[in-house]
């Protein structure tokens, strides 16, 4: 039986109705309302599939998830094999139910447990005892998907007999990398686990709750409930591997091991800056300065088609590759084949120890402090000398030896060339690990000797509009900003709410002019709580004020306490690609946070503050603990016996971290 009350209808012109009603063969009557055939359509398609269409119930488990409570109501799955087998969305399963029921075609309800899951996509297959044979729907094949073509999302939640719709068109056929189609239809906890099916009942792709970012494992995408962004793995992908899930065996996303340079990923070519170690690329002979020019045979011009070559792929499948690697003068083709995996050895950064004096034009780095007991103190290297070269290569630039440092192991003996009082010296120096220290005392970042501006940029507190989001935001720019020195950005999430700025100016005004520091202020929309979604409103806040000032991408962090702490938690890992530390103040990550890779490009500095009497304490000191073996620097900060709001001392303490995450 059809919920009509359920459905969404779109109108559209009537041709186009009868064109559907021939797809799906039906008759068409010389005159009808137009709504009427369209519902006819719409519900011939959801009748075809509806007997594939399962509803699963759950029994016990956890009632939370982090912070999530999870709802313990039915759920939708899909029969993909008449022996038993039945797929369906992971966060149907993500409160570890004791047992599970499923309701069959003829009526009964039979047992069932999960055999494997797919942690790329988030899926998880059943296995029903029953000895029915289960229908099987038809899936479209991948080259028959055309975008702007007619979908029904399907599940079957409200009663056994029945199936909800909700209509839509298909959005988008590579999104998350490849791995999913979108729609626009209706897509919820009611039908996560259902089929999207075309208008002629076959089955485009099983619903499932994904990131756009690719983020955030079962709960993952579950934000987007409702927004008109849907997400459908393709059945025909899920066919394609089914043998390996019925084995018992997991999938899990296949991972190269390499970096690429940062950018626009859009414009730029695949080049690699960083191989780790023991990595599938490292293993296969890709070297650092290599161009991917093809995977598999596909060509490769941009890095973003990198991305959707190996979106799709799992560990244990084997990939070609094809490179252009520089020699002597020459580029030369280079064939290589590499296994995926699921697990890399997680990248530790080495370090040289010493900060960059910021404003300086000449070529080189100048250094401004070197970090006790570091390589650097050992090789006797001091404030005011300027590194020259590095193995040979030419320093144009702190960014240009961060990037040599990074790619180097971090126990690597390099050999240095710098210039102290105009002589040139050599030292050999054998790095070490990358520390989370943070100074008690710094000299003067930025060179006296700094030309006036040609134009007197805008200082102070500013708005900052974005026309197409209806959050505000403001900047505190600090008075002696100056366009030549690069500029660390704080991201200061406040709490939900108006936001006082002459509290705000107080607090943050000499920090930003002593530490060279813009603070941008976003603010969320429902005056009592952020929305996930929300961090793709902070980033384009970031990149605005990025346009009109001069920023340091080294020294780019996000704050926030409690909720607000959370929220900068999933900004920060969804854009590890702007931020490059992460410090909160009695928060706890979000539900499920699956700790990331280090990566050897964006590199990633956490400072987490609780007091010691604080109910967080005790997630902070966990998560320090898995952050700390994931080879991620980490200082945790004491508030002392009870929590508060941060004081100076503790603000102080903030901006003196923030100011040596450009450490090299």
């Amino acid at each position: 039986m059809i919920e009509p009350h359920a459905m969404i209808i779109r109108h559209q012109i009537s041709f186009f109705l009868f064109a559907l009603l021939a797809l799906a063969g039906q008759p068409l009557p010389a005159q009808e309302d137009v709504t009427e055939l369209e519902e006819r359509a719409i519900i011939a398609a959801a009748g075809k599939i509806a007997p594939a269409v399962v509803r699963i119930e759950t029994v016990g488990g956890l009632e939370r998830v982090g912070k999530l409570l999870v709802a313990t109501g039915p759920t939708t799955g899909l029969i993909v094999s008449e022996d038993g087998y039945v797929i369906s969305s992971a966060f149907n399963f993500v409160q570890k139910p004791t047992s599970i029921l499923v309701s069959l075609p003829s009526g009964t309800r039979a047992a069932a447990t999960i055999v494997a899951r797919d942690h790329a996509r988030m899926l998880v297959l059943l296995k029903v005892s029953t000895t029915e044979k289960l229908p099987v729907p038809v899936a479209v094949p991948r080259s028959e998907m055309q975008v702007g073509q007619w979908t029904v999302a399907i599940g079957r939640t409200f009663e056994a007999g029945q199936v909800s719709m909700s209509v839509g068109i298909l959005s988008a056929k590579e999104r998350i990398w490849s791995k999913a189609i979108q729609t626009d239809a209706k897509i919820s906890p009611i039908n996560y686990g259902g089929p999207l099916v075309d208008i002629q009942g076959r089955v485009l792709g099983v619903l499932a709750p994904l990131s756009p970012q690719g983020q955030g494992g079962e709960l993952g995408g579950a934000e987007w409930y409702d927004s008109g962004i849907g997400f459908a793995i393709p059945l025909t992908d899920i066919l394609q591997h089914l043998p390996t899930l019925k084995a018992g065996k997991d999938l899990h996303p296949g991972l190269l091991g390499i970096s690429l340079k940062p950018g626009d990923i859009y414009a730029l070519p695949a080049e690699i800056v960083a191989v780790p170690p023991n990595s599938p690329a490292s293993k296969a002979g890709v070297k650092v300065g290599d161009v991917v020019t093809a995977i598999d045979g596909q060509p490769i011009v941009r890095q973003a088609q990198l991305k959707h070559a190996l979106g799709p792929k799992y560990a244990g499948e084997k990939i070609k590759l094809t490179v252009s690697r520089k020699v002597d003068t020459k580029d030369e083709k280079v064939e290589l084949e590499a296994e995926l995996t699921d697990v890399l050895i997680p990248y530790e950064h080495p370090l040289l120890g010493v900060l960059p004096l910021r404003g300086v034009k000449d070529r080189g780095v100048t250094i401004r402090y070197v970090f006790p007991d570091s390589p650097a103190a050992e090789a006797g290297l001091k404030p005011g000398d300027r590194l020259a070269e590095i193995d040979g290569k030419e320093i144009t630039d702190a960014s240009a030896l961060q990037q040599l440092i990074s790619s180097a192991d971090p126990t690597k003996k390099v050999t240095l060339k710098y210039l102290r009082d105009g002589a040139e010296q050599t030292a050999a120096v054998t790095l070490a690990k990358l520390t989370a220290d943070i100074p008690k005392d710094l000299p003067p970042a930025v060179s006296p000797e700094l030309p006036a501006p040609a134009e007197a940029p805008t200082t102070g507190l500013i708005e900052i509009k974005l026309p197409e989001e209806k959050n505000l935001c403001l900047a505190l720019v600090p008075n002696n900003y100056h366009p030549q020195v690069p500029h660390g950005v704080l991201v200061y999430l406040p709490p939900p709410g108006n936001v006082d700025r002459n509290k705000l100016t107080a607090r943050f005004q000499s920090l930003a002019e002593k530490n060279q520091a813009i603070i941008l202020v976003p603010q969320s929309a429902d005056p009592k709580k952020w929305d996930r979604t929300e961090s793709a409103f902070i980033r384009k806040t970031f990149d605005d004020l990025m346009a009109h000032y001069t920023v340091d991408p080294t020294r780019v962090a996000i704050f926030g306490a409690e909720a607000s702490g959370t929220m900068a938690f999933l900004t920060a890992l969804e854009h590890r690609d702007r931020f490059r530390g992460l410090a909160t103040s009695e928060a706890t990550p979000p539900a499920r946070l699956k700790v990331p890779e280090t990566d050897p490009v964006n590199r990633l500095a956490l400072l987490l503050a609780a007091a010691d009497n604080s109910p967080t304490k005790a997630v902070v000191t966990a998560l320090e603990k898995k952050l700390t073996e994931a080879k991620f620097p980490v200082i945790v900060h004491s508030l002392g016996e009870k929590p508060h709001e941060f004081t100076a001392d503790d603000d102080a303490l903030l901006f003196r971290w923030l100011d040596a995450l450009d450490r090299i």
